[in-house]
């Protein structure tokens, strides 16, 4: 997708090019983003960002956030000659995902669908590496669903107690996940056995150890580990990082300083539930004991943490859903936290995968990154009746990118007793971008969980919708959130203005907002630390916009 095959070479080109001060330039000089890359102002945020872009304190370095290309197979399957029938009537579901796994015994592969209305009674899965399932565009191809996930899988109640539906968070009509990570869940939520649903299991204890790690900081590429025998090039890791019990790891993930070692963090359960922190990466070279990853660290690496490279499911990677509409039978949206499971297409347990061209129509949940990391969302819109979450960003989903997406107003009134959210990140998930979004509804959802390193920018939204997230769940808002040159059409602060919400964060080029409806009081005491640069603009910042200024650099 977007990102360029990495190699040592481009990787250590780019870090040195990022590490060179830009010269000093007129107000949108040579920056992008509006005609000519003129007649605009250039932050000061900017260019304190060209000087330490791996280690702001402010803003994240999301220059690397999204999939990577990869290679077509040349095996192309047409789904009619599995028996497809595209009339609107006959259940393609069997005969989509026969041709599915034929390719993925093929060892990857296209699956066509051609232009027409193709009615499913069950979950697509695309569970192999190297598929793509691609129609004819979203305005030609249909996948017409009838049922939901309670009747195709059965009830998944939730893992933290009380009578909350997960399909309200979880799963998809459109599932791409491991086929063993997939039928693993599957047996779970028939056992009411509820889950983990991350990269180590139902239990979180499918993992070994490959080695430990010796002290790095946030921002470095390489990094000195005890023992690099089980290391290879190009192999899927995951950073694994526990907490101690005075929780520095979680002050560290907030920035440090008074106010996050002032937060009470012991009853936090849920929150708590989400550590350790796992950060898949793959490993780019290995020289003796040192290991250079294709992303910088994310975090500091610290001994208390007890830090280490260790295994994981085997995840998916290089498959993807492009050209289709999935429109699912028209019902009313359910009470909060009670959905069905009329979801649209997630994306679990994948690394490098992507979804293109796609439209979800009158779902319960649009969109979801659920443990999935360097994924790209492109061209996706959600439309028809009302969303719980249009995007669901969770369970620790790192490195991801969403952009020109559009969530359309909703066709009819919300009924009562309904939520809605809007791009939604929330479990400790990071470095995650959202990038050219027209939201005609919705907001920026930071749900508690104590999401870090977020990036919203270049978006218009109307923001009418409201943050969730149980307070048991912990903070709204970890370090190093920004959001950048955000354009709210009805002049509402919450979740938009984050300066007196987020600490370490950043709000830079945002018009005139005030406070109504859902209002948030800061978790954290004291000086935030937060900055707030061209306050009061709409269109006026220079670069427009962050993560392609980054990806220029």
């Amino acid at each position: 997708m977007s990102n360029p095959r990495l190699t040592r070479r481009t990787l250590l080109g780019s870090t040195l090019a990022l590490a060179v001060p830009l010269p000093k330039q007129g107000p949108g000089e040579g920056l992008g983003g509006g005609p000519g890359g003129s007649g605009g102002e250039v932050p000061s945020l900017w260019r304190e960002f060209t000087r330490t872009p791996f280690t702001h304190p402010q803003i994240p370095y999301i220059g690397r956030a999204g999939a990577r290309r990869h290679p077509r197979r040349p095996l192309v399957l047409d789904v009619r000659r599995y028996g497809a029938v595209a009339d609107g009537t006959t259940d393609s579901a069997p005969a989509i995902n026969r041709a599915i796994a034929a390719a993925g015994r093929a060892g990857g592969g296209t699956v066509l669908i051609p232009p027409g209305t193709f009615r499913i009674d069950d979950v697509i899965r695309v569970g192999h590496s190297g598929v793509v399932l691609r129609g004819a565009g979203s305005g030609r191809t249909k996948l017409y669903a009838t049922k939901n996930l309670t009747e195709l899988i059965g009830v998944y109640g939730s893992r933290y107690g009380g009578d909350k539906s997960s399909w309200s968070w979880a799963g998809g009509l459109i599932w791409l996940a491991p086929t063993a990570r997939w039928d693993s869940l599957v047996a779970a939520i028939r056992a009411k056995a509820w889950p983990f649903e991350g990269w180590t299991g139902n239990k979180r204890d499918e993992w070994r150890q490959l080695t430990t790690i010796e002290p790095a900081r946030q921002g470095a590429w390489t990094v000195r580990v005890a023992d690099a025998s089980q290391l290879r090039p190009g192999e899927l890791v995951l950073l694994r990082l526990a907490d101690d019990t005075g929780h520095t790891l979680l002050e560290h993930m907030a920035g440090g300083g008074p106010g996050p070692e002032a937060y009470y963090w012991d009853d936090k359960t849920k929150l708590l539930s989400y550590v350790p922190y796992e950060w898949p990466v793959r490993i780019a070279n290995v020289h003796g004991h040192k290991v250079t990853l294709e992303r910088p660290l994310p975090l500091d690496i610290r001994p208390e943490w007890s830090p280490q490279f260790t295994t994981h499911v085997e995840e998916l990677t290089g498959a993807g859903v492009e050209g289709l509409t999935l429109e699912a039978v028209e019902t009313p949206q359910q009470p909060h936290l009670l959905d069905k499971g009329y979801n649209g297409v997630v994306l679990q347990c994948a690394y490098d995968c992507w979804v293109d061209d796609v439209t979800v129509r009158h779902v319960d949940n649009g969109f979801g990154l659920v443990a999935a990391s360097a994924c790209t969302l492109r061209g996706t819109t959600v439309a028809g009746r009302g969303s719980h979450h249009p995007y669901f960003c969770r369970e620790g989903s790192h490195d991801n990118l969403v952009e020109d997406f559009t969530i359309e107003e909703r066709t009819v009134p919300a009924p009562a007793n309904t939520q809605l959210h809007g791009i939604n990140v929330e479990g400790l998930s990071s470095y995650n971008v959202w990038s050219r979004g027209d939201m005609r509804m919705g907001t920026f959802d930071s749900h508690r969980g104590l999401p870090f390193a977020n990036v919203r920018t270049d978006i218009t939204v109307n923001n009418d919708g409201r943050h969730g997230g149980d307070a048991n769940a912990g903070p709204l808002f970890g370090a190093r959130f920004t959001h950048w040159n955000i354009r709210v059409t009805n002049g509402r602060a919450g979740l938009m203005k984050i300066d007196q919400l987020a600490p370490y964060s950043a709000t830079v080029g945002l018009n005139t907002v005030t406070e109504f409806d859902q209002i948030d009081v800061p978790d954290f005491t004291g000086d935030l630390h937060a900055r707030l640069e061209l306050y009061g603009t709409t269109g006026v910042v220079r670069p427009r916009n962050l993560y392609e200024a980054q990806r220029k650099l």
